[in-house]
């Protein structure tokens, strides 16, 4: 029974890195996005945050996706005065995001992923294995 709970573990440890690539890659999309007027903003980063869960069926520690936050960094302001979302001083609003940042991120959070499906992988062989060992 602990290989499955296990299973279930990593199971809910990747749902949870999954969450965070597909933030990582809305906000890599939206890197170079600018609001649509002068006065608006631009897309804001947002960042996933986990948090730790007990499982009364599995009567074990689990992750979860905490929440989706917005980055409260300011953004970045460049001097393009032609550019159609200019204000007045023909400064330009970027998104807070670091691509460097989000490519480390996305890094991580897949090493994580896979360190989680190996485990999977490794608790799906122990099960094979103990079950053709009880047919013998």
């Amino acid at each position: 029974m602990d290989l499955m709970k296990s299973l279930e573990i990593s199971a809910a440890a990747m749902r949870a890195q999954g969450t965070r690539l597909r933030v990582i890659s809305e906000n890599l999309a939206n890197a170079d996005s600018t609001a649509e007027t002068p006065d608006g903003l631009p897309y804001r980063r947002r960042v996933v945050s986990f948090r730790s869960l007990f499982d009364q069926a599995l009567g074990a520690e689990t992750v979860r996706v905490g929440g989706i936050v917005p980055d409260p960094s300011q953004f970045e302001r460049r001097y393009e005065p032609g550019h159609p979302s200019a204000d007045a001083e023909g400064y330009v609003l970027y998104p807070n995001i670091d691509v460097l940042v989000e490519m480390m991120d996305m890094r991580e959070a897949q090493r994580s992923y896979e360190a989680n499906l190996n485990a999977i992988e490794v608790s799906r062989s122990m099960v094979t294995r103990t079950i053709e060992l009880l047919r013998v």
